[in-house]
């Protein structure tokens, strides 16, 4: 199976590129593409047969886990970061744990039926799915504070009330 690597090499990482993954890279079987733009990003991801996200760091979010879900393609990702939030392991991707794992689980993404992934992204990642979650949280606060500030104890705001 061919790997495409969409990325950008950041100019502190350069070196390590030019070191470490450059020979690697045969421009056959392993092809750099380099940076993906919007327009291109859907092909490229709905294309794939998988996104491969392999971070060693705690990512708070991983957005292109999300667009790659968009397209309805799996994700294997090391579990790092939001990973475990955002994959759910067998159902839109897999986490892994090591190379092995991953090298399996590329073995296992036609397993995986890709409007059940777009599906899930719909159910959890769309901006209006997100914009209910947040008018939800927006309605308990309010509730909260009203019923603190009408919350009273013998005359006493409950707020004000010394420790027991």
């Amino acid at each position: 199976m061919q790997l495409r690597i969409a990325a950008k090499v950041p100019r502190a990482s350069r070196g390590y590129f030019k070191e470490q993954l450059e020979p690697l890279i045969d421009g056959d079987q392993i092809q750099l593409i380099g940076e993906v733009d919007d327009r291109s990003k859907q092909g490229f991801l709905g294309g794939a047969a998988a996104l491969l996200f392999p971070i060693d760091w705690p990512e708070p979010f991983g957005l292109v886990m999300i667009e790659a879900m968009a397209c309805g393609t799996p994700v294997i990702a090391f579990r790092a970061g939001s990973v475990p939030e955002v994959i759910e392991d067998g159902v839109n991707g897999f986490i892994v744990d090591s190379e092995e794992e991953a090298i399996h689980a590329v073995k296992r993404v036609q397993s995986l039926d890709r409007r059940k992934i777009r599906l899930t992204f719909e159910e959890k990642f769309t901006a209006r799915r997100m914009a209910q979650d947040y008018i939800q949280c927006y309605r308990q606060l309010v509730e909260r504070s009203t019923m603190r500030d009408h919350a009273r104890v013998d005359g006493f705001p409950i707020e004000t009330l010394p420790a027991s």
